[in-house]
């Protein structure tokens, strides 16, 4: 008797476990179907001592780094083409979320990334974005999510850490802007979509409306970083190109493949999240011949992604 009631006590304990477990792997992620709340763009704006730009409720800041005289391949390479520290804030339902990508040179890597750390922020990828830079340059990408205020005081303590770096350097600002003389209406013909020409550089961003891109529950936008760029300076006859595609796994090598039958060299391919469903790469490029060519060859990489013909 006292064996079967201990059979019996066994087969119940066993049966609650088994159901909690059950509840719990069923439990579903609600931070997307909860409403986000607005972001305190007065907060963000105090706090980094910076002011951006809102668009559909995210607001993000962003640093020239006006002080770095870096140059690829005989070419200048300016904020407008790639030389950019930026953050954008999402608003979650329990606070925000903040992405973004600090240029940092190689000797600044150990020091900012403990900084980023220290403000309770995400090193979720670190990497070149170009090839025979001089100086060289790295790129560390942040993620974070909780209080808006402690991600933008964990932004404005990194922010803070390069300009103690580069004041210690003694760096100087340089020129902001490139010569430039091509017809951009050249290439928003080859593309099927236009840009926006800043500084001598013209830039065309282009979308991925075909998918929806989350993070912990958390849409991540074009305007947040999920998106391919196309930076052209230079003149009709010798252009040079830099930029950044993004991919769906399947994509990666018939865009590589596209880019390299154009002469359009692939300087890296790599993560910039570590948390998106569904998984996406980024391939940065870097090219230099005839502005029309260039085009060309950046469309047949286009042609192999989602994205199809270009939009804006």
């Amino acid at each position: 008797m006292v064996t079967r009631k201990l059979v019996w006590g066994c087969l119940m304990m066993l049966l609650t476990i088994s159901c909690t477990a059950s509840e719990q792997e069923e439990a579903p992620d609600n931070t997307a179907s909860r409403a986000p709340q607005p972001l305190d763009v007065g907060q963000i704006e105090q706090i980094t001592g910076l002011q951006g730009m809102l668009q559909d409720g995210e607001y993000k800041i962003a640093v020239p780094q006006n002080d770095l005289n870096v140059s690829v391949d005989g070419f200048r390479i300016i904020p407008p083409m790639g030389l950019t520290t930026w953050a954008a804030f999402t608003p979650t339902p329990d606070g925000g979320m903040v992405m973004g990508d600090f240029v940092v040179l190689e000797d600044e890597v150990g020091p900012v990334q403990q900084t980023l750390i220290d403000g309770g922020l995400t090193v979720s990828a670190l990497h070149n974005h170009f090839v025979r830079d001089e100086p060289g340059v790295m790129f560390i990408h942040i993620y974070g999510m909780g209080q808006v205020e402690t991600l933008a005081a964990g932004v404005r303590a990194t922010l803070d850490k390069v300009k103690e770096l580069r004041t210690a350097k003694k760096l100087q600002a340089q020129s902001a802007s490139v010569t430039t003389d091509f017809d951009p209406a050249t290439i928003d013909e080859i593309l099927g979509t236009s840009g926006r020409m800043n500084a001598g550089v013209y830039k065309v961003t282009i979308g991925r409306p075909d998918v929806t891109l989350m993070d912990h529950g958390v849409r991540v936008s074009t305007f947040a970083g999920f998106n391919t760029w196309m930076a052209f300076q230079g003149t009709s006859d010798k252009a040079a190109v830099a930029g950044d595609f993004v991919m769906l796994a399947d994509e990666v090598a018939p865009v590589i493949e596209a880019l390299a039958g154009q002469n359009i060299e692939v300087v890296a391919v790599h993560n910039h999240m570590v948390h998106d469903t569904p998984r996406v790469f980024f391939l940065h490029f870097w090219g230099v011949g005839p502005v029309d060519e260039l085009a060309r060859g950046l469309k047949a990489g286009l042609a192999q992604t989602g994205a199809g013909a270009a939009t804006p």
